[in-house]
């Protein structure tokens, strides 16, 4: 569990201009969070654009990934959707060898009730021995997965550990936080409320932001979680506008155009996404060029 305490950083999948993976910007990548302090790595997550990518390349950008990390930091993997037996089978058929964990998000489109959303992990979880973070996020999935939903499953299911909450509600954090089991992980999934929630008794983040500052962001976090909330807010402000800036236009153009600025990768995404408007890149890369 203490592994998963501090900052997780989503990834993106970089893509090249014809659009096939960039497995070089990959490994800049990885490097890039190792060597600024992240505390481990999500692979395949929202970020990481696994919608559009097929299944050859998702084995592929896993294995780049595992191959370049080289054991460094906990791995979460990311298998999730609406389809429960579906994931159920992925699951059976994935080798974790080199993976710490599981983050699932709750079932998004269907949008079923509290009890469809426990069954579902609780199929889940009873098809694994691997640890699972849970995946609140009602913005993208239509719906909420309350926090006695949540606790019921942190309750019932050794190896539900934590949960990815990021329905940008502070109270329902804080509710989740005030009820959950001693050791059940609250990680912020919204980059902007992660130091409050962090202050409120959360475990740390899984940020996006994070990947394109890694450092400043896994400071204010360290910061935090040791209670030294001024040193940690100075930090926030000084990079809160960038994250408003990396979620203007959606998640993932907003922090590859950042990324891009860095040198990292270029900024393309795959339909139905589209690259940054050129004004929005400009302030991105403005602000990167003005961060102290």
């Amino acid at each position: 569990m203490q592994k998963f305490i501090g900052t997780g950083v989503a990834l993106v999948t970089p893509f090249k201009e014809d659009l096939s993976v960039d497995f070089e910007a990959l490994e800049r990548l990885v490097n890039y969070q190792i060597d600024n302090g992240v505390n481990y790595l999500v692979v395949l997550g929202t970020t990481g654009e696994p919608a559009t990518l097929n299944k050859e390349e998702k084995e592929a950008v896993k294995n780049k990934i595992i191959e370049v990390n080289k054991r460094r930091l906990p791995l979460v993997l990311g298998i999730g959707g609406n389809n429960t037996a579906a994931i159920v089978n992925e699951i059976k058929n994935t080798d974790f060898t080199n993976f710490d964990a599981i983050l699932s998000v709750s079932p998004y489109y269907n949008k079923p009730t509290q009890e469809g959303i426990y069954e579902h992990f609780r199929s889940i979880a009873e098809s694994t021995e691997m640890s699972i973070i849970l995946y609140n996020v009602p913005g993208r999935t239509a719906s909420n997965m309350l926090p006695e939903t949540i606790v019921k499953l942190a309750n019932d299911f050794d190896n539900i550990i934590g949960v990815k909450e990021a329905a940008g509600d502070l109270v329902q954090a804080m509710k989740i936080i005030q009820q959950k089991p001693k050791d059940f992980l609250v990680i912020s999934g919204d980059d902007m409320i992660t130091l409050p929630m962090i202050l409120a008794g959360g475990s740390g983040v899984i940020s996006v932001i994070g990947e394109g500052l890694p450092k400043q962001f896994t400071e204010m976090v360290r910061l935090g979680l040791e209670g030294k909330s001024k040193e940690a807010y100075s930090y926030h402000y000084q990079i809160a506008k960038s994250i408003d800036l990396i979620f203007e236009e959606g998640n993932p153009a907003g922090i590859k155009s950042m990324l891009n600025t860095l040198n990292i990768c270029l900024e393309n995404v795959r339909l139905p996404l589209v690259k940054a408007s050129d004004k929005l890149r400009q302030e991105i890369a403005n602000f990167v060029t003005n961060l102290e």
